[in-house]
């Protein structure tokens, strides 16, 4: 895969989109070998691209490489990174940590997404992120979101991300966690969009401590979600199984579609479009 950009970097981006780019290829060979188990030659393909922005030749303003797979086991997964860099619009850079009196930015980060084959699998959502205005943050989290939830599954995924966030602060874990119920909410449905996880922004100051936190975030993701991927994968399932998956998918798409933040980040500063809409689900009903 190709990952070139023109953007002058110092030091802490280069670490974290280097990073970012790390755990992407971690993520994406333990998936490719869940598929192996599975009897699957499914394998991500990778597509670079460049942002497009007025007034920037290709690659000028950054660019990331949008990685899919579609197997056996993983209908569908998106793992994309990104390292972009130009000016917010005005408005937009308003809604922005430390733009809105200079909309310059600077962003890096890593985006998963993975809708499952089987009903009785989690579909899952990861991100982290590191972004530069006139401060300097990094952001992110994990949540799931399974069809049919199973309170071991739930109580394991927030165990491993309880002990990511204790090994830097025990405060931490019960904000994030609040967070991530607070954000991954459906206003109009009333629900929540799945079983919550952890949630985090705006963390600037210290770079070393939050980048090893956000390290942190970032390992055990691959701690807490294979595990359960494995041991439901087999698990035969009914076609009301199959219903119960398609619609909790629609009401992931009208979150990712109206509420999601990411999602307009990405539309705003001229991400690519294919990489942007790679969270929803290539199959959803509306009853």
């Amino acid at each position: 895969m190709s990952e070139t950009t023109a953007l002058m970097l110092d030091a802490q981006q280069q670490a974290a989109r280097t990073w970012f780019e790390s755990l992407r290829n971690r993520i994406c060979a333990e998936f490719e070998s869940i598929e192996r188990e599975a009897g699957s030659d499914a394998a991500f393909e990778y597509t670079a691209w460049d942002r497009e922005a007025d007034g920037l030749a290709p690659g000028e303003g950054g660019g990331g490489v949008r990685g899919v797979m579609k197997g056996k086991v993983f209908e569908k997964v998106g793992v994309n990174v990104s390292t972009v860099g130009g000016a917010f619009a005005p408005e937009f850079a308003k809604s922005i940590h430390g733009a809105g009196d200079n909309p310059q930015f600077f962003a890096t980060g890593i985006s998963l997404v993975a809708h499952m084959t089987n009903p009785h699998v989690p579909a899952v959502h990861m991100n982290t992120r590191f972004l530069v205005t006139t401060k300097r943050w990094f952001g992110g989290g994990a949540d799931l979101n399974p069809p049919l939830p199973y309170a071991e599954d739930t109580e394991q995924f927030h165990a491993v991300f309880k002990d990511a966030c204790d090994a830097h602060d025990p405060a931490l874990y019960p904000e994030f966690k609040k967070w991530a119920d607070d954000y991954f909410y459906i206003p109009h449905r009333g629900v929540h969009r799945g079983v919550g996880g952890i949630f985090y922004d705006h963390r600037d100051g210290d770079f070393d401590a939050n980048f090893a936190l956000t390290q942190s975030v970032g390992d055990a993701f691959l701690k807490a979600y294979p595990p359960i991927v494995r041991k439901r994968m087999d698990m035969p399932f009914t076609p009301a199984d199959e219903h119960q998956m398609l619609e909790w998918r629609g009401r992931y798409a009208e979150f990712n579609l109206v509420h999601d933040r990411g999602t307009l980040f990405g539309l705003k500063t001229g991400g690519n479009i294919d990489a942007i809409l790679m969270s929803l689900p290539p199959r959803a009903t509306w009853s």
